[in-house]
Order: C-alpha cells, then structure tokens, then sequence
C-alpha cells in the first residue's frame, strides 16, 4: 500500500489513504538514523487526495518540525584559542581541554571549536562565537589585542586559563597590555608559583550562579598555582569565587623553599563584574621532567567537581545575555 510518511527526530509517521474514507489512522513507528529538522516523504497522491489532510495533523507535524530544529540547534557557539608551543605541561593541558569541551559539546548541545591560528582573533571570525576560551596564552600583536577588547566591550564572553594571564616584565611575555592584566583580570603582573603541581583544598568564597550547590571546600586537580602582584580583594569590580583553603599549607613540594607556600591568601577563580568573564589558574599537568620525559603524571579533567565549575561557567557565559 501507498502512503505518506512523515519522518521526525527518532519517529517516523505513516498516512494511508482509504478508498472509502479518505485518511486511515496515523501510525507511528521507530527509526534508527536521527533526522535533522522535519524530513517529509511524498508519495504520488493527486491533488484532491492531499487536500483532505487534516488541519490538525499539518499543526501537529508543525510543531514536530519545530521541536526537532530547536533541539538540534546549538544553544551557542565557543570557541578555544591556543598556541601549544610553550611548557610541555600546558601543551598536555590544553590536548586534554580540546577533548573535554568536544565531550562536553556534544552533551550539553553547544558547538565548540578550537584554533591554533592567533590570526583568526578579529571582528569577522569573533562574530560567530558568544564564548572565547584563552587555553593556554594571550594574543601579542595589537591587531588582535584591540580586535578581543573590541569583542569583550561589546558583550561577548570569555574564559580563560593559568598561562593566559601570565605576564612578568624582564621574562619572554612582558606585562605590556594594561587593560588585559590590570583593567580586564584586574590580576596585574605574574609574581612567583608553587612547584610541583600539587592539589590543593580550595574553599568557595561568593555565591554565584556558577558555585550553585557546590560543597564551601573541594579538592583541586593537581596544579601549579600562581601569585599575583595585584591584591583582587581591593578591585571592587572582582569577584573572587574561589581561593586556596588555608587547610592546604603548606602547599607545594620544591625542592626550592620560595616554591612552597605556608601562609597567604592566593584567588584561583574569578569574574570581573564589568565583563562577561571568569578566569581559573587551573591548566598546568604534571610532567615527568627530571627523567626527560614527556610523561603526563598529572591530568586537570576528571575531577567531578572541578569539572562542574568549568561547565557550570561556561553554560552561564554561554546563556548571559
């Protein structure tokens, strides 16, 4: 028998034609391959025979058709910068971020896509993300500095990682872009780190739509953790999320004294109240150096909660308006 078939998401529909009656009785069926949007299979029906489809039927499958393309549309679209070419420990990092985010894609329906290429930090290509993710530096040339300024001032959001807010004068990467560091992170210049990287107690310091049900103290991946020059406590536009629990001291294991840390106070997740943005100095794994090797002893991804942070951060920039 010939019919018409309607086929939507995960169900396919089926219309016969009675030769008495007009139309039979609508059946559904299961089909295994998804279908984007409303797929609509015609069988050679004369005019008369499709004019009786129902009204009814028409809105149905309408709202069919609407359901399967809103479920299937991105929420938003992010996406992650990276240079790889810096501390074996980054590099290792920022593979494993690019994977996780494609998981995490795929899961909480938001496209993700990652470069290398600093070139494509412009008005043109920005204008197709609502999140930029700064994996494991900062841009250098001015072009691309004022173009991420530009994409910031205007609304967009932007998550960035340890190594993207490094900066100490007199090293390779010199504190010379103030409103990043002073105005836009409001950390300043980088001061001095932990070694090795080591997990720390963290303790959760403001409510916020990100921290939402989280325990006040968590255990961190293993990292190597900065301090800064700026105290983030006096920026009145800084909202510290979380910090290093003082229950970690000391914390790190040297070999060298200035390397281990016994007391202090040491911000590791904020946001600036002026930007859509939250920073976290998670984003360096452990490496076996002292054998010459490559070996990653350390991963930042796997850890539930720590995990959920990065989510629940980027589905909030994600979802702000």
């Amino acid at each position: 028998m010939q019919g018409l078939s309607f086929e939507v998401s995960l169900l396919r529909l089926y219309l016969y034609p009675d030769k008495y009656s007009g139309w039979r009785t609508l059946h559904i069926s299961s089909v295994a391959q998804r279908t984007e949007g409303l797929t609509i299979h015609y069988s050679p029906f004369t005019t008369s025979q499709m004019k009786r489809i129902s009204p009814f039927l028409l809105i149905l499958l309408s709202i069919f058709s609407l359901s399967a393309v809103a479920q299937t549309s991105p929420k938003f679209k992010a996406i992650g910068f990276y240079t790889g070419k810096n501390d074996q420990a980054h590099i290792s990092f920022l593979h494993e971020a690019n994977k996780w985010f494609s998981s995490m894609a795929s899961t909480h329906n938001f496209e993700y896509d990652s470069t290398g290429d600093w070139n494509n930090l412009n008005d043109t290509f920005l204008k197709k993300y609502q999140v930029v993710i700064f994996l494991d530096t900062r841009p250098e040339s001015p072009a691309r500095r004022a173009a991420f300024e530009k994409y910031m001032k205007n609304g967009g959001a932007w998550i960035g990682f340890h190594f993207a807010a490094f900066a100490m004068n007199g090293s390779g990467i010199l504190q010379d872009w103030t409103w990043y560091h002073n105005d836009f992170l409001g950390s300043g210049e980088y001061v001095s780190n932990t070694w090795r990287p080591t997990s720390a107690v963290l303790r959760v310091e403001q409510k916020h739509p990100v921290t939402r049900n989280f325990p006040t103290t968590f255990r961190s991946s293993p990292n190597e953790w900065y301090r800064w020059k700026n105290d983030l406590r006096k920026n009145p536009d800084i909202k510290i999320l979380v910090s290093i629990d003082s229950s970690s001291f000391p914390l790190g294991t040297g070999p060298k004294p200035h390397e281990i840390w016994h007391s202090g106070y040491y911000p590791v997740v904020w946001a600036n109240t002026k930007y859509k943005m939250i920073y976290f100095n998670m984003g360096h794994n452990d490496i076996d150096y002292e054998h010459n090797s490559d070996k990653e002893l350390s991963f930042t991804f796997g850890n539930p909660l720590q995990d959920k942070l990065v989510l629940n951060s980027l589905l909030w920039l994600g979802s702000k308006k």
